[in-house]
């Protein structure tokens, strides 16, 4: 128990310090993708994914680790995938954005994650528990991207290397933009850590090492499983009203260390503040809150337990979920940024027009 509550609280607080300062947020970088055609943060996740699924298979590879892709319910991860999107939209960050931003004070995520954790719960445990079983139960019994061509997992390893090695190629070439900042307050490691912006790929090489790490911590309190916060987030719900220890595992001290991590990156960096947001805001982050709690229990997983992790092992699940929740990114994106302003440049040559007849 004392081994399960240290290291999961110890890699939680790097997680969280890491996505904090790196302000690594998976929500705005699916949105840019589509309203600013910017893909840097999206190849930052190719980056971190790719590092993870080295050092894990290699792990793998020497015995140190034991790993099944199981089956995988295609009708719950591309719903629960899709409503996900929407939801991290509407609630202004994903699973684990939320958790960090609510350490930084932001009330709004508080609402988001609050109503995220009880609808995971719900879910996982309370009266929509059927619904979620009778959906997740039209499975598809091979997972496995690898097994499913009849190759080694290490040929697609190799491919998704080359593919993220090119964009890095590409990203290096390209000019560098000077971003203005005010002059430095800190010198040496403080002002390296807490003050200078940090690049997103340098983050995703840090969130890649500790996914990797993860791996081993876990399983050694025998959870086989790395980074996820779902799950986790529901398990604190449920022991909180249940009170059954056995709810207690590593994930959930590797969810309250992401908090812990993330106080800690936001008071040393000055970030920290109390924000309480407008009631547009509030319901807004309510009804994200909610989205993120059924989409994840249905898909089986987050922007990190299927997006991050489950794309790292090759499986259709974390591929497939990884392409449905940027598919409700822009979707919302579209429905909440896209379309208001296309009505109101419309609005506005209307406008003058009928003022250019009279």
């Amino acid at each position: 128990m004392i081994l399960m509550i240290i290291t999961g609280l110890l890699c939680g607080a790097a997680l969280g310090f890491v996505l904090q300062r790196g302000r690594f947020c998976l929500t705005g970088g699916f949105r840019d993708m589509y309203l600013a055609k910017d893909n840097r943060m999206f190849n930052a996740l190719l980056l971190a994914i790719v590092i993870q699924s080295v050092g894990v298979y290699a792990l793998i590879q020497f015995g140190l680790l034991q790993y099944e892709a199981g089956t995988f319910s295609w009708v719950a991860v591309v719903l629960g995938s899709f409503i996900f999107g929407i939801g991290i939209v509407l609630a202004g960050g994903c699973a684990t954005g939320t958790w960090y931003r609510a350490a930084e004070g932001m009330i709004g995520s508080w609402i988001a994650l609050i109503f995220y954790m009880i609808t995971s719960a719900i879910m996982k445990s309370g009266v929509l528990l059927p619904a979620n079983e009778r959906l997740s139960s039209i499975q598809v019994h091979n997972n496995s991207i690898p097994a499913t061509f009849g190759l080694n997992v290490w040929v697609f390893i190799v491919i998704l290397v080359s593919i993220v090695a090119i964009i890095m190629i590409r990203e290096a070439r390209k000019p560098k933009v000077v971003i203005p900042s005010l002059k430095p307050k800190k010198t040496g490691i403080a002002h390296l850590l807490f003050e200078r912006r940090w690049h997103p790929f340098f983050t995703a090489s840090l969130v890649g090492i500790i996914a990797i790490i993860a791996w081993p911590l876990s399983e050694a309190t025998g959870r086989n499983a790395g980074l996820g916060v779902t799950t986790p987030s529901a398990n604190i719900v449920q022991y909180l009203v249940i009170g059954d220890i056995s709810y207690l595992n590593w994930g959930v001290f590797l969810v309250l260390g992401i908090f812990v991590g993330s106080f800690i990156a936001a008071k040393a960096s000055n970030e920290f503040r109390l924000r309480v947001p407008d009631v547009k805001t509030i319901v807004s982050s309510l009804f994200g809150g909610i989205f993120m709690g059924i989409g994840a229990s249905l898909a089986g997983g987050c922007t990190i337990g299927n997006g991050l992790v489950s794309t790292a092992m090759m499986t259709w699940q974390g591929w497939i979920s990884l392409a449905f929740m940027i598919l409700g990114v822009w979707t919302a994106s579209y429905f909440i940024f896209v379309r208001p302003r296309v009505k109101k440049q419309a609005a506005a040559k209307q406008a003058v027009s009928t003022v250019s007849v009279h």
